[in-house]
């Protein structure tokens, strides 16, 4: 089994920033995607951004250019950097991952419990 946990969320004012964090531990061997989904009320949960084990980053167009996703293998922990933050992004992040566990040859994918992120002035 593995978990992640997410922190770093928080009220902030718009064109502030957040830096939301995900460590996932257990019976980890090795971990292949790391996500960021987020959902806000009412709405479906979207992913944000990604980024593989050999550093391949993929980004939603409405975020692109003011968030950057970044891991530190050696921790298994996942870093969101979110700038210049709208009213718009507004929502529950979560993170999520493909995990190898020791001795299982298939992936198994998990979430976080989320982290509340508010922009309000």
């Amino acid at each position: 089994q593995a978990q992640l946990v997410e922190s770093g969320g928080g009220l902030v004012q718009p064109e502030g920033s957040l830096r939301l964090s995900c460590v996932a531990s257990g019976n980890i061997f090795s971990i292949n995607v790391m996500r960021w989904y987020r959902q806000a009320p009412g709405k479906e949960r979207d992913l944000v951004a990604d980024i593989t084990s050999g550093g391949s980053t993929n980004y939603a167009a409405s975020v692109k250019g003011r968030f950057t996703v970044s891991t530190d293998n050696a921790k298994n922990t996942v870093y969101l950097q979110m700038n210049s933050l709208k009213p718009e992004d507004t929502a529950v992040y979560y993170c999520n991952a493909d995990v190898k566990l020791w001795g299982m040859s298939r992936l198994y994918n998990y979430w976080g419990q989320g982290t509340q992120v508010t922009v309000s002035s």
